[in-house]
């Protein structure tokens, strides 16, 4: 799908309370309250203070840009890594993408402490946990690396910009806006999630419980949440589990892109195939069979190449001196356009799309 053009893709910053509470829950894949006091001990290690923004400054070349993903082999990250590479070349940068196989607490640590080692302009992660990678990323920035927390953020202290992919207020409401006129606001629910401490889930969930206590949903009741750790075979078995515990369960959301299509996977070649109704956040190209077999009726995404594209063009920003993550300010994301910087460093993508059999075949990722 190509980059869209500036005037379709204008952000700014989001509304105060999605921002407030995406600090608040700012996680992805757990940590003890323990070990986020282990990392107070670094809590004087901020970038340099006396970083001032110079907007009219060129992108520096030859700045080297590292992609740090939850785990290396997650499809949809990596799409976003591979179009921020392919971004960082159209002004003369290098990137790479580095990372874990599995999405536990601590699993991105001994990654940030190499990048740091090699002396990296900017690293650019998605955070399993957002206070796990604190310690380091903090040192990062003292050394003066940029750090771009993208997709699934960390504690706000921890980094420079989050590049958020859609208002996360958005998102969860969204979501259960969409199964609810699915199932006419009637029926027992539930969620499966990534890891228990993912940051975007979790935000996302807090706001589809707030949805679910308004009037209109008095009739959908929320029985369970689940955890498939982004593992895909972890999440069929999950998606088995719920329907075993609640045979009269009527819908599923699962705001993640393996999660949903591993439940999407065991519904259709079930008994509950055109009875349990699933809904979430996929790629139209692993979720293309589903909604054409009649498994999903529909499903919703960011352009993840887009995100990555984003992310790649804020760092450089911050690298060059263009912006220091400061609320208000403003950059320039290639075809994208130009950017606003909101409330705590947040940089919102757009809004998500939904697809369904009539428009899932003009996307390809």
């Amino acid at each position: 799908m190509p980059i869209r053009t500036a005037a379709r893709r204008r952000a700014a910053a989001t509304a105060a309370t999605a921002c407030a509470l995406a600090v608040v829950l700012t996680a992805c894949s757990g940590t003890t309250k323990d070990s986020a006091k282990q990392d107070d001990s670094t809590a004087g290690a901020d970038a340099p203070a006396a970083a001032s923004a110079n907007p009219d400054a060129p992108l520096k070349k030859d700045l080297k840009l590292a992609f740090l993903p939850k785990q290396i082999n997650n499809p949809y990250e990596k799409i976003v890594d591979e179009a921020g590479i392919k971004a960082a070349e159209e002004y003369g940068a290098t990137g790479k993408e580095v990372g874990p196989s599995d999405a536990s607490a601590s699993s991105q640590v001994s990654y940030i402490n190499t990048l740091i080692q090699q002396r990296q302009d900017a690293i650019l992660i998605a955070a399993n946990d957002p206070n796990a990678v604190c310690g380091p990323l903090k040192q990062a920035m003292k050394k003066g690396i940029k750090v771009v927390a993208y997709d699934s953020d960390t504690a706000k202290d921890c980094r420079q910009l989050f590049i958020n992919q859609a208002s996360s207020e958005q998102i969860g409401r969204s979501l259960v806006q969409h199964l609810g006129e699915q199932l006419g606001h009637k029926g027992k629910i539930a969620i499966l999630s990534a890891t228990q401490n993912a940051t975007n889930q979790n935000t996302w969930i807090e706001f589809m419980k707030e949805e679910l206590k308004l009037p209109a949903y008095k009739d959908m009741e929320l029985v369970k949440v689940a955890y498939g750790d982004d593992a895909d075979q972890k999440s069929f078995q999950q998606t088995q589990g719920l329907l075993q515990a609640y045979p009269d369960l009527k819908g599923i959301i699962s705001p993640t892109t393996v999660g949903i299509a591993a439940a999407a996977r065991y519904l259709s070649d079930s008994s509950y195939k055109g009875k349990v109704v699933l809904n979430g956040l996929g790629t139209p190209n692993q979720m293309r069979k589903y909604v054409k077999d009649g498994t999903v009726e529909q499903f919703s995404l960011w352009n993840p190449e887009e995100l990555g594209y984003l992310g790649s063009y804020a760092a450089a920003s911050l690298a060059s001196g263009q912006i220091t993550g400061a609320e208000g300010e403003k950059f320039t994301a290639g075809t994208l356009g130009e950017y606003t910087i909101g409330k705590d460093g947040e940089v919102i993508l757009g809004e998500p799309t939904v697809f369904d059999k009539k428009n899932i075949d003009k996307f390809d990722f």
